[in-house]
């Protein structure tokens, strides 16, 4: 992209890789073929060395000259770890949740073509990284080991991210993007969070005075005889330019919320799971779990994508049956399951009218309210309202996913990965939203900030078809695993499941 106005150099000889939200993957190799396509260089470094070696045994050989091109290959080798090419390889696609090697990218799902491209750009290792959202698809154990690599990596990092975690553990300055400004912040998110926090108390005190100016200009402007127009004009000029200021300060005082509807009151049975277990094909993705969900208890699910995390949702719901165990619904439940398919939503209607489809006063549970007001409770008001659905962004369509699918009021909802492509904005006001929910709430998500907010319990898919119920939230689980599992955590593999073995 050209079209800007300024400079943006970079310095000479520095190699650039980017991590693009859709990434393209090289259709006539394998999963394995892709990755090894970013170690290119360091495999042609082995390759010549293995030439130069070969060479000390030519009857005729320049010893002095193959032992300098030994040398200057073999520091470039020192210097590049290539060494341990085969186990780094090994080590990052094992961390990364990878598909088997031997798997065809064109089959692979969205989240699997980017933790390949991420996994093949990170091994290339350019001067300049570049992350379009780096954490999307990745599950908690995968981000963490994400940010080892990137604290210990040689070049620069420039991520976009709305993981406020990654951000407190990976950066050290911070670009906020604020009514057009670039504004930098040094240090790590809770750094930012405190030099935002004395900003906005400065602009306050700004905004007052910039209110008073404005009133006296107003005053002024109103008074000006005909005979200083020239001057008065100056002065409309100063009038237009602090009213578009305090415009501005007005729009970001407006705080971000969303309402969620309240469900009627629960009863002591909210939702059992005993002994449950589920496969599919050959695989056994859940043994023998059982939980028992407790009133006004948030639940976080965690784990690997592909573990079983929605068909365990699934199951809540009656799309689908356990092998065997059981799953009770209390007589009390009214569920609000909203999943992941945000695609059936009509790109061409408007918000209002996708949300309420098009009523004036419409039925929220067993309530009637104003549809305007309903819409206006997840953040989109006024003219938003008008916006065509096709034109948003994606946290804007998550939004309106949320607002049509918890129309029925239930008191449990089920949430499949609602934080994806959410602003931090949003995703505060939705945290706010669920600690107030006066029900109970089971939330698959991959944002350990979120989680910590609001969950009251953790539900792990740890592999190897084991699920385990902890009471506590996700750095309460992730202290508990690291003592368990000790130096091991940190290594995430691959997701294994066991065999399925049908009676």
């Amino acid at each position: 992209d050209d079209e800007f106005t300024g400079e943006a150099r970079l310095t000479p000889s520095f190699s650039v890789g980017l991590l693009e939200q859709e990434p393209k993957l090289d259709p006539a190799k394998d999963v394995l073929g892709n990755v090894m396509d970013g170690v290119a260089p360091i495999r042609d470094l082995l390759a010549e060395y293995e030439k130069v070696t070969a060479m000390w045994a030519e009857p005729d050989a320049d010893f002095d000259k193959v032992g300098a091109l030994q040398a200057k290959l073999e520091a470039k080798i020192n210097a590049a770890d290539a060494w341990s090419l085969e186990r780094n390889v090994e080590i990052a696609m094992d961390a990364l949740r990878c598909p088997p090697n031997d798997s065809d990218v064109t089959k692979l799902s969205g989240g699997e073509r980017r933790r390949v491209a991420l996994c093949r750009l990170l091994l290339s290792r350019p001067d300049l990284l570049l992350l379009d959202e780096p954490t999307n698809h990745l599950d908690a154990e995968s981000v963490d080991w994400l940010e080892r690599f990137l604290q210990e990596y040689s070049g620069t990092v420039v991520a976009i991210t709305h993981d406020r975690y990654f951000l407190d553990n990976v950066a050290k300055w911070i670009l906020e993007l604020d009514r057009g400004k670039g504004i930098p912040f040094e240090g790590n998110y809770t750094s930012w969070l405190e030099q935002k926090q004395e900003r906005l108390g400065r602009e306050e005190k700004a905004n007052e005075t910039r209110r008073r100016t404005l009133q006296r200009e107003l005053d002024w402007v109103r008074m000006a005889p005909k005979a200083r127009q020239s001057k008065g004009k100056a002065r409309l000029a100063a009038y237009d330019k602090l009213h578009a200021e305090a415009q501005a300060a007005e729009r970001d005082d407006n705080k971000l919320e969303i309402a969620i509807p309240p469900g009627p009151r629960l009863g002591d049975v909210v939702i059992e799971v005993k002994n449950l277990s589920k496969g599919y094909g050959d695989r056994l993705l859940i043994e023998d779990l059982t939980f028992n969900l407790p009133p006004a208890g948030i639940v976080g699910i965690i784990g690997a994508n592909g573990a079983g995390k929605t068909t365990l949702f699934r199951m809540i719901t009656g799309q689908e049956s356990p092998d065997s165990g059981s799953v009770t619904v209390g007589d009390t439940v009214s569920l609000s399951y909203v999943d992941q398919s945000r695609d059936t939503l009509n790109a061409d209607a408007s918000v209002y009218e996708e949300i309420t489809a098009g009523v004036e006063v419409m039925k929220v549970g067993n309530r009637e309210i104003n549809g305007r007001a309903y819409v206006a409770s997840f953040n989109f008001k006024g003219s938003d309202q008008q916006k065509r659905v096709g034109d948003l962004s994606g946290g804007e369509r998550n939004r309106v996913h949320l607002a049509k699918l918890l129309k029925n009021a239930g008191n449990v909802l089920l949430l499949d990965e609602p934080t994806n492509d959410l602003d931090i904005d949003t995703l505060r006001a939705l945290e706010t939203a669920l600690e107030s929910f006066p029900g109970c709430v089971v939330v698959i998500s991959h944002d350990r900030w979120f989680l910590d907010r609001i969950a009251t319990h953790v539900l792990a898919f740890e592999g190897d078809s084991q699920v385990r119920w902890f009471e506590g939230n996700f750095s309460d689980y992730e202290v508990w695993r690291k003592k368990e599992l000790g130096i091991s955590a940190d290594q995430p593999k691959r997701i294994k499941y066991k065999p399925l073995s049908r009676k």
